[in-house]
């Protein structure tokens, strides 16, 4: 599943001092290592990302589901896209019970 600008990455927390990094989350079939290509979140700089921002990234077809941590790295002068990071593993596991 491509990226759709119907369902954008939400900012939960956004730079109060306009230098501290801002906080988002996004949900997607996406895994996290196609999430984090170059340009996948195509109207991110719309969006209001900056560089130094963090992504929480939720797959939410994964088994069980995961998610990761991202920052945003670089900004595309060219489409207004952004590039994550490799993302970090937050959250996944069972519920045995």
């Amino acid at each position: 599943m491509a990226y759709s600008t119907s369902n954008p990455p939400q900012l939960l927390v956004c730079s109060f001092d306009g230098t501290s990094p801002g906080m988002w989350t996004y949900s997607s079939t996406d895994t996290a290592s196609a999430v984090d290509l170059d340009g996948y979140i195509s109207d991110g700089q719309d969006l209001g990302m900056r560089v130094g921002d963090l992504v929480m990234v939720t797959d939410t077809d994964a088994s069980p589901v995961i998610v990761t941590i991202h920052r945003v790295a670089s900004l595309s002068a060219v489409n207004r896209s952004v590039d994550l990071t490799d993302g970090n593993t937050l959250v996944t596991g069972t519920d045995s019970d």
